[in-house]
């Protein structure tokens, strides 16, 4: 899913399409709790909102940005494609990670304010534990993994499907409910309600997701290999945003 679309256009979308993930995440809490006091069924329900809007948004914005959402997945794209000059240049992921920030922010504070909550309260959601850490650690991997892994074997188009269907898993087979996205993370700890977390919380769960998407470009290199280098002489096309989309919860 590579593009031509201006760079404003493109932090744009991934502004919008993080602060529409958060609203997702954040108002499908909101509204299962509001319907049921079990635990479970708010999990799923939460789950299940998470899968569908994030698929969507990745088919539906991935061919403008390349729908990353993500910093980590941002990075990961810098980092890989840094050698060949087909991934994102340095000056633009300096422009992506601020807009996700923003825009999760942005959407954390919108799902509450569709629900009449307070739309300046901090979450009281505390979150700490080195099970916990871990649990990001692995899903974050998993996601770096699965997005690089995707576009290294020409499958960049079924990530849509994929990528949402393993956030929907991650929710389930992690301690931490699979956060594995350091602006939505911060953008959590904008609503005090089922899917927050508290600011006392943030930096260990970010250090956990970075050090998870180190973790992932590893397993990408032991399973796929470098990319093939670009013969000499051949002209490079200018760095846009591959399918390298991704997120989440």
């Amino acid at each position: 899913m590579s593009t031509s679309a201006p760079l404003a256009r493109r932090v744009a979308v991934e502004a919008a399409g993080t602060a529409a993930l958060v609203a997702v995440v954040v108002g499908s809490g909101i509204q299962a709790t509001g319907l049921t006091r079990d635990v479970g069924v708010q999990l799923l329900a939460n789950s299940l909102a998470t899968v569908f809007g994030l698929g969507v948004l990745i088919a539906f914005l991935g061919p403008v940005s390349g729908a990353h959402f993500n910093p980590v997945v941002t990075l990961a794209s810098w980092f890989t494609g840094r050698r060949g000059g087909d991934g994102l240049p340095l000056r633009e992921v300096a422009a992506y990670v601020p807009a996700q920030v923003a825009g999760a922010i942005g959407g954390a504070v919108l799902a509450d304010a569709m629900f009449a909550r307070p739309v300046t309260a901090l979450s009281s959601h505390d979150r700490w534990g080195g099970h916990l850490w871990l649990g990001e650690v692995v899903a974050t991997a998993g996601l770096v993994w699965l997005v690089l892994g995707l576009a290294r074997v020409g499958r960049a188009h079924q990530a849509p499907v994929l990528v949402a269907s393993y956030i929907g898993a991650a929710y389930w087979f992690t301690s931490s409910t699979s956060f594995a996205n350091p602006a939505v993370t911060i953008g959590r700890t904008f609503t005090d309600t089922f899917a927050g977390i508290t600011p006392t919380s943030l930096l260990p769960f970010i250090t956990a997701q970075l050090l998870g998407g180190v973790l992932g470009l590893g397993l990408v290199g032991a399973c796929f290999g470098r990319p093939a280098p670009t013969p000499a002489g051949t002209p490079v096309p200018a760095a846009r945003p591959s399918v390298e989309s991704a997120s989440i919860s």
